[in-house]
């Protein structure tokens, strides 16, 4: 493998609000970003502020467009959702182009269906394939791994999100809509080993974070990506997750505007603390992250575990988890500029 400098990555997706976070991050650590996605005038505009950058417009009804868009690069990271439409497209195209392929999706259905459709053929492939690699999904996998240490399984995990706020991006939004149609306005879970659909409205509970927070209103039962991601490697039968009330109020509301940045790197001001516990016969272990802005991490995360892939730090081929492809408590250290993370045995 060549240094990083010399490696291209495809940005699927490149203008949108995750995509221009990747792009940078990928400047950043010394790839080549190569900027794709399909609106040629977006791609374009992105550009203007990233001269020299190679733009490949593609669209997931076009295979051929995604071939061209693919070919001579390291891997392809597809920001572009609504990932129901779009994973399985850009999946087949890096499949094609024997390169790794990650994505930032937090679709509960979509990542179902990368495990379910991909799994054989991706092995088959000798290929990776990694689901989910961002704030939803990835970073709560390697909380959840690294928190679980030795054990091989485990009684229950339960992962609540303490979000200052949730100001919803179009995407985000969009994402949303798509999965409610998918599951018939049902609400999801995971629960006795596996994914259930259900009516049930969700409870409010208490949960005491680590200070500074403390103890807040969440929602309970308010399903992520981790309740794909967590039990695709770990044998652990429930996986709960619960999100501050305050931002699940943000996300439900019509009106909440979208991010707006509050720094040079584009951040803005939401804070987190992913607070997660891992039970085990009456034993508990737990890990906490803490940071700013869950878009904006989502790039660390992804362009972390491309890093990884290519210099072959990987422990799993096919359809892998964050949690799953990497050393969980190495992969988090590396993160270290942007999330903290504490353990507590």
């Amino acid at each position: 493998m060549g240094s990083a400098s010399a490696q291209a990555v495809v940005v699927f997706g490149a203008y949108g609000h995750t995509g221009r976070f990747v792009v940078a991050e990928l400047l950043e650590k010394g790839y080549v970003p190569i900027l794709s996605g399909r609106d040629p005038e977006q791609l374009r505009e992105l550009a203007a502020s990233h001269p020299g950058l190679d733009v490949r417009p593609a669209s997931v009804d076009d295979p051929g467009s995604l071939d061209r868009a693919l070919a001579g690069a390291a891997a392809v990271i597809n920001c572009a959702g609504p990932f129901a439409a779009t994973a399985a497209p850009v999946i087949e195209a890096a499949l094609r182009a024997g390169v790794p392929y990650v994505d930032v999706a937090a679709e509960i259905e979509a990542n179902l269906d990368t495990f379910t459709d991909f799994a054989e053929r991706a092995r088959a492939a000798n290929a990776l394939v990694i689901p989910a690699m961002a704030f939803f999904g990835g970073l709560s996998d390697l909380l959840v791994t690294a928190a679980m240490g030795d054990w091989t399984s485990a009684d229950e995990v339960h992962i609540a999100y303490g979000l200052s706020s949730w100001h919803p991006t179009a995407g985000t939004r969009t994402a949303g809509t798509v999965s409610r149609d998918r599951r018939n306005g049902r609400r999801v879970r995971y629960s006795g080993g596996q994914v259930e659909y259900h009516e049930d409205a969700l409870p409010t509970l208490k949960w005491s974070f680590p200070e500074p927070m403390g103890t807040r209103e969440v929602i309970g039962e308010f399903s992520m990506a981790d309740i794909v991601t967590v039990p695709s490697h770990l044998d652990v039968p429930e996986v709960h997750t619960y999100m501050a009330a305050e931002a699940a109020r943000d996300l439900a509301a019509a009106d909440t505007p979208a991010p707006v940045a509050v720094d040079e790197d584009g951040r803005s001001a939401q804070t987190f603390v992913v607070d997660v516990v891992v039970r085990s016969g009456g034993v508990e272990r737990r890990a906490v992250a803490k940071g700013q802005d869950i878009y904006a991490v989502s790039a660390p995360l992804a362009v972390e575990a491309v890093g990884r892939v290519l210099t072959g730090r990987t422990r799993a081929v096919g359809v892998a988890s964050a949690g799953a492809a990497f050393d969980a408590a190495d992969f988090l250290e590396a993160l270290g500029a942007h999330i903290s993370v504490e353990m507590v045995r």
